[in-house]
């Protein structure tokens, strides 16, 4: 039977490689996004929590095995939760381009409407013309954006891409509450 101090230390380390491992996700994020003061921050937090965290396993890792299960398993749970948060933060800016049959007016309409900038382009498809509509945004605009030009165009394709360096994004005038803001949850 394994012993109360020593599953106490063992979900300590659980926990803490769940931090340490979760902020070294979303740091190598904002680093190849290049937001090197960010960074640097996560960074100073995520090695303070490892060494603390590395040093205890390795001086209690011979009597108490275990800990290694419970390390491991902090780790592997670390990447997915640090995931999940770098989705919900959503930092960077992306770019979002929606190939579509016959709604491309429509859409650029609506969307210069919540007021994000879109270009326009006319194309060759496989079988028709199409309209391609090239849109830098915040990647926490697609929350948005999404659903409702595919409302506008079940149809339609889009490729979103990471965009590594930008001179400038116009943030749109409409951005949805969502969450505990939303009003309409209220009541």
């Amino acid at each position: 039977m394994v012993e109360t101090n020593i599953l106490l230390t063992g979900f300590v380390v659980f926990v803490a490689r769940i931090c340490d491992v979760s902020i070294g996700t979303v740091r190598t994020i904002v680093t190849v996004q290049g937001r090197t003061a960010i960074a640097f921050c996560l960074a100073v937090f995520e090695i303070s929590i490892w060494i603390t965290i590395v040093s205890t396993v390795i001086h209690q890792v011979k009597d108490n095995p275990v800990l290694i299960a419970f390390y491991a398993f902090g780790y592997a749970t670390g990447n997915v939760v640090g995931i999940m948060v770098e989705r919900k933060i959503a930092f960077g800016i992306t770019i979002l381009r929606i190939i579509t049959r016959t709604s491309g007016s429509e859409i650029a309409a609506f969307l210069r409407e919540k007021g994000q900038p879109v270009t326009i382009f006319h194309g060759e498809g496989m079988h028709s013309p199409v309209y391609m509509l090239y849109i830098a945004c915040r990647r926490r605009d697609l929350k948005w954006i999404l659903p409702e030009v595919r409302q506008i165009d079940p149809e339609l394709f889009y490729v979103i891409e990471q965009a590594r360096e930008i001179r400038k994004v116009l943030k749109p005038v409409y951005t949805p509450l969502g969450g505990w803001r939303t009003t309409d949850k209220r009541k």
